[in-house]
């Protein structure tokens, strides 16, 4: 027996637009960006904000996500953010970079002033 199952591509575009954000800037690699992210302690609720340079992109449709990377007590830290996910408040940029790269994981292997990056002034 043959079963098939025709779904219609437009459906899930729809149905993935209605939890897309609408007011999300078009981020780029270089970027500095600040992130508030929604955290849950208890049965409260608070907004932490992270900041680093975005060091990759993956675009697909909902499920888009950044690679924020920063240095902590000379450690560097990756993370991956959903940007649609209802627990980011806000994304802000702070400073825009001139790259030529899609990837900028180069950035792992240099410390301290070789992690510049140059600036773009618009």
């Amino acid at each position: 027996m043959k079963f098939s199952v025709n779904v219609n591509s437009n459906i899930i575009y729809d149905i993935e637009n209605q939890y897309k954000k609408k007011k999300i800037q078009n981020k780029k690699e270089g970027e500095r960006v600040k992130i508030g992210v929604l955290i849950k302690e208890g049965n409260k609720e608070r907004i932490q904000i992270s900041e680093g340079v975005v060091i990759s992109k993956n675009n697909s449709n909902l499920n888009t996500t950044i690679t924020v990377r920063k240095v902590l007590q000379n450690i560097g830290v990756e993370k991956v953010y959903l940007i649609h996910s209802p627990r980011i408040t806000q994304i802000d940029i702070t400073r825009k970079s001139k790259i030529r790269r899609a990837k900028l994981y180069y950035l792992r292997n240099r410390s301290g002033k070789a992690t510049r990056l140059k600036q773009k002034f618009v």
